[in-house]
């Protein structure tokens, strides 16, 4: 029978650490094959229509101009971000190339706004804010640098360099996106480019902080259900007394008595920060003690591949917090095996 950190007196830690670390990396869980849609997930079909209207309005390909570009946004707005995709840049590098192509200055990210707006609306040119002067003029500098780059294709590029255009779609510009959208693209050069281009590496970006979410969103359940009052902290929000807000103070954090980080990671240096945040609230705790007050718990809630990297980062999670580490297979027993039950009225299942 598989024994937890939680389960064990924190005085006999020490001497079964190596099997409580074992019993920990074995109930982690990779994520990363499960993402959050969130509420601007792209579907297939969406980008299907703005494909279409990009090439019902370019003639097949045949003729790639500004204007054409605009009547096929006014038409469905996702046509550019297909615009965008045959390029092969991002939000940002795409902004970057239209400043030096045409001089036109954008904020920070304003391209990255864009792409949601076409996203989400898909008549969104057709709407007062698609239609001002400062959008019309950003996004026709956007069309311009696209419909060069494109037009020019791949250039030789330095020995050691390959260019960004280098794509079967874009090697010998228009010529070459006319072939992949008449003869189809080879389902090995297909699968290249998207190793290349890492699957669903844009829809990560933009939901990489619902992912986080994710153990944050569970441990909420966990508390409600168990009607344990908490108070969750905002992203960078400021706590007196604390260097960097923890993700849960319980009951609250004027007087906690414990105090809850989460994370899921699959990147064993986030996986690293987080341990080493969660060794500062230690150390406090710990001070706390030496002085006579009134201390805190200091429990963490983990998962990903990230965790499942470094034994040592483990084992001092599991020092540091006195074997108070659950991870989502074991979020069930965070109430009963910490303070947060003397919180839980007697009539609840905890």
């Amino acid at each position: 029978m598989t024994v937890r950190p939680y389960e064990v007196d924190p005085s006999e830690l020490k001497e079964n650490l190596d099997a409580l670390v074992q019993a920990t990396f074995d109930d982690l869980t990779s994520q990363f094959m499960l993402l959050p849609r969130g509420s601007n997930f792209l579907e297939y079909i969406d980008f299907r229509d703005g494909y279409e209207a990009l090439r019902m309005c370019t003639d097949g390909f045949k003729t790639l101009t500004v204007d054409r570009c605009w009547d096929a946004v006014r038409r469905h707005a996702v046509a550019g971000i297909v615009l965008r995709t045959i390029l092969g840049v991002t939000g940002p590098e795409w902004q970057d190339l239209a400043k030096e192509e045409t001089g036109e200055n954008f904020p920070n990210n304003w391209a990255r706004s864009l792409d949601k707006n076409m996203r989400t609306n898909h008549q969104y040119f057709n709407t007062r804010s698609g239609t001002s002067e400062l959008t019309v003029a950003r996004t026709t500098a956007l069309f311009t640098a696209a419909c060069v780059a494109i037009g020019e294709g791949a250039v030789e590029a330095p020995e050691g360099m390959i260019h960004r255009l280098d794509k079967i779609d874009t090697k010998e510009g228009l010529d070459s996106v006319r072939y992949a959208a008449e003869q189809h693209v080879p389902y090995a050069v297909l699968l290249y480019e998207r190793y290349l281009g890492r699957p669903f590496s844009s829809h990560r970006d933009s939901v990489s902080e619902l992912v986080g979410d994710v153990m944050e969103n569970a441990i909420e359940d966990v508390l409600s259900k168990a009607r344990v009052p908490f108070r969750k902290t905002k992203r960078a929000e400021r706590i007196p007394g604390f260097e960097q807000a923890p993700d849960f103070f319980v009951p609250d954090e004027i007087a906690p008595e414990g105090i809850i980080e989460a994370k899921i990671t699959g990147d064993d240096g986030t996986a690293r920060d987080k341990v080493a945040r969660i060794l500062r609230l230690a150390t406090m705790r710990d001070s706390r003690e030496r002085d006579g007050k009134r201390a805190f718990e200091v429990i963490a809630c983990i998962d990903g591949r990230g965790f499942g990297v470094r034994r040592e980062d483990i084992r001092q999670l599991i020092i540091a917090t006195r074997g108070k580490v659950f991870t989502a297979n074991t979020l069930h027993d965070l109430v009963k095996h910490t303070r947060l039950a003397s919180f839980a009225p007697p009539s609840d299942e905890i």
